[in-house]
This record gives C-alpha cells, structure tokens and sequence, in this order.
C-alpha cells in the first residue's frame, strides 16, 4: 500500500464522509453505492450526512479474454456504455459484445433481486445524489451510471470515491455536476493497489449493509 491508501473499504468510506461533512451541508442527499465494493464505503458516508442509502447497479462489460479490462459497462434502464475506440481498434465484433452484454445483464437483474430484498428504489427525482464507488480505474461505469441518473431527473450528481488516476477525474467532471477525489496518485494502476485489505465484498455483506441502513432511516 502506498502512503495515498487506505487500510480497507471503511477506512475509506470514513475518511470520504468527514472530507464530505466539511463541504456540506447536504440536504435533500441520496447516497448510492455501486455493488459490491462501493457499498462499504458509501454506508459511513451516508451515515454521517444522514442521507438514505441504496445500490445502484452498473455492470462491467469486460474485454472479451481480458475481463478485467473494461470495454464498456451496463446501467438499469437499458443503459450501455462502450469504449469506441477500444472497441474498433481491438476489432471486438457485434456478436462478442452481445454476449458479454447478455451475461451480464442476467447478473444485473440478480443482484438488483438479492440485494433490495423487496425495498423500494431510494428516491433520486429532485434530489442531490452522491454515486460513490471504492475507486475507479477506465471510469467506464460510472459513466454507464451517470447516463442513467440522468434519466431519473436528480437536482444534482456527485461522483466520490477515495481514489482514482487524475485523467479518469477530469473526464468524469464533464459529466457529473461535481468529482469528489480524495487522493489522485500518478502512479496509478489499480484501485487495489491503494488498499491495504481489498478482499471481495460478498453479496452478505451488501445485503447487511443495506438492511443495517434501511432501519437506521426507520
């Protein structure tokens, strides 16, 4: 871990809502996490602004033989996001991009059962939306994201992570209304390279979160 890091996904979700708190305040704030690792760090964010918390589930869609490159992602809504120009000069054909698309898809559609157990959506329409993630590396899905926000009418939306290449801010800044960063390391080659503990968050976990969140606000 570099001195830019975190121990692990709290850590990180604490020191992002004290960064938060100082430029509040924040009325009228959804707070939504993209499953699975943004989740840990969105719950002490949300619960030190007082602000309800949800999932919002975008998927990668991974380079067909390189899967952890991403090519483009998923958003609810019929949202797709693709990198043209990786995707010309790679030569990935129609037919592999359905594919990858088709399969995660079906993953979309799991998780958004699995993990609201039955609750309803968080509100979004007219609302100041903080859309927070462990780190970002291409930005692809919080692009893919960002489009469908836009698509549910918020007054506003906050990209926040603790970590991502300073590059991927700038592009995400043209799309969102404001980028919080709070460490942009110019040696940057992966979210997890700045995490002490970055062990897979579970479906468990996510579900624990989200339940722990949802009684809190009752």
């Amino acid at each position: 871990m570099t001195p830019d890091g975190f121990q692990n996904r709290q850590e990180a979700g604490r020191r992002l809502a004290d960064h938060l708190l100082a430029l509040g305040p924040w009325p009228d704030t959804t707070v939504l996490a993209l499953p699975r690792g943004g989740v840990p760090v969105a719950f002490p964010v949300a619960q030190t602004l007082k602000a309800p918390l949800d999932v919002f589930l975008v998927r990668k869609l991974g380079l067909p033989g390189h899967e952890e490159v991403a090519m483009g992602a998923l958003a609810p809504g019929g949202i797709r996001v693709l990198n043209e120009d990786l995707v010309r000069r790679l030569r990935v054909t129609p037919q592999a991009i359905a594919a990858v698309e088709a399969r995660e898809q079906a993953e979309l559609s799991r998780r958004e059962a699995a993990y609201r157990e039955g609750r309803e959506a968080a509100a979004v329409r007219g609302r100041t939306v903080l859309l927070i993630d462990d780190g970002v590396a291409t930005g692809a899905t919080l692009r893919a994201g960002l489009k469908a926000l836009q698509a549910l009418s918020p007054s506003r939306v906050v990209v926040a992570v603790p970590v991502a290449p300073r590059e991927v801010c700038r592009v995400l800044e043209a799309e969102a209304d404001h980028v919080v960063c709070l460490t942009t390391p110019s040696d940057f080659m992966a979210v997890g390279q700045f995490y002490a503990d970055f062990r897979q968050t579970t479906d468990a976990e996510v579900r624990g979160l989200l339940t722990r969140a949802s009684a809190h606000k009752e």
